[in-house]
């Protein structure tokens, strides 16, 4: 099955190698060398000088650390147009007075919204960087650069960005950010890493849950250890994967997934399909997924499924609300020009067959013609 859904993602044969080692022990200096490794590529990754705590869990349990062990605030701010900001927002509701912005899924974030919610008494926002639910990329700079006026903590999700995006977590002012392994970092499910910058410990709850408290992440940083068993082989294939970062470099992978993404956009626009998110000056398309209406004339059923039952792959359709009315292609982590136009080049085929779209393949073909 060829995976091109947001997430997890195709997994590179070195890294799957990686997680056949033998098994070392956690409290040793192997152990400490793997995660030392992984702290230094994911300060690159992240563009922070700030701690990088590695949780074993998925990017929710690095949502809920994040939230948890920084809700020392009367009231936060969360930023709600898609699956994950809602996320955000009932996570944060369990710790503090939260004001909600909620927009609609896939609409533009309201930037007066969040100025409101700080005139309002808010110390804190927590968002969503990129909405792998809507294929938006929300303003994180603008986001950021409006809490720090009021000298605001700033929380952002960036599981579905870092890696894939840029993320430039010290120049925008962001306090707190996320990431989760099975996406553009390209490893499996089941580590999730939390990056801290030194401002985040001012608003430090103590009471946040034991496992997820992010103080004795940091604590035990300092030897290059987990405070807790951690999930050995997870951190082996994490290793591999930030290796094969390096070796490509941050910026030459930011721009293959920007390419990749941009020619499944020309693709859906010159086959006569519609590009899910609303966007305004300050959003933007997500470069690691695309989200496209589905067109009249088929089903989501018969779309996503005869592309997994005839070719083996697999896309993802909408979530909740847009259950059946969207459907999105993922283009993170070690997604390449092959994968990318095979896919396409199905659902082509599958949507030509119902005479709903124009051909369109060679649009895509010419902006991935470079691309390695």
């Amino acid at each position: 099955m060829l995976l091109m859904i947001p997430g997890p993602v195709q997994l590179h044969e070195r890294i799957i190698r990686a997680m056949a080692r033998q098994m070392i022990g956690h409290r040793t200096a192997d152990f400490s060398e793997v995660m030392s490794f992984c702290v230094d590529v994911l300060r690159e990754v992240f563009q922070t000088k700030g701690d990088i705590c590695l949780i074993s869990g998925s990017g929710t349990a690095g949502m809920e650390a994040a939230i948890a062990s920084f809700s020392n605030v009367r009231k936060m701010a969360t930023i709600e147009n898609g699956k994950f900001g809602e996320r955000l927002g009932e996570i944060a509701s369990r710790y503090t007075e939260v004001e909600r912005l909620q927009f609609s899924w896939g609409e533009s974030v309201d930037l007066d919204a969040v100025r409101n919610a700080f005139d309002n008494g808010c110390e804190a926002v927590a968002f969503v960087h990129n909405e792998t639910s809507t294929g938006i990329l929300n303003p994180a700079k603008e986001i950021a650069s409006i809490a720090k006026e009021y000298d605001g903590l700033v929380i952002m999700d960036a599981i579905t960005s870092a890696g894939g995006d840029y993320v430039r977590m010290d120049e925008w002012g962001v306090d707190v950010a996320i990431v989760g392994s099975q996406k553009c970092l390209g490893a499996p499910p089941g580590l999730a890493a939390v990056a801290v910058g030194e401002k985040a410990w001012e608003f430090y709850n103590e009471r946040c849950p034991y496992y997820l408290d992010l103080a004795a992440y940091r604590k035990k940083l300092k030897d290059m250890q987990t405070p807790y068993t951690p999930a050995v082989p997870l951190f082996f294939a994490l290793a591999e994967a930030l290796e094969i970062i390096r070796e490509e470099g941050l910026e030459n992978r930011i721009q293959r997934h920007r390419i990749l993404s941009s020619a499944v956009r020309k693709w859906a626009v010159e086959a006569g399909l519609e590009l899910f998110p609303n966007l305004n000056e300050y959003s933007s398309y997500s470069n690691t997924v695309t989200a496209i209406k589905m067109p009249d004339g088929i089903t989501d059923s018969e779309l996503r499924g005869t592309l997994k039952k005839e070719y083996g792959i697999l896309i993802s359709g909408g979530q909740g609300e847009l259950k059946g009315r969207i459907f999105r292609i993922g283009t993170m982590g070690n997604v390449g020009k092959m994968e990318t136009i095979t896919t396409l080049a199905a659902l082509e085929d599958i949507l030509r067959r119902k005479n709903i779209i124009n051909p369109a393949l060679e649009y895509a073909q010419i902006l991935l013609r470079d691309l390695r």
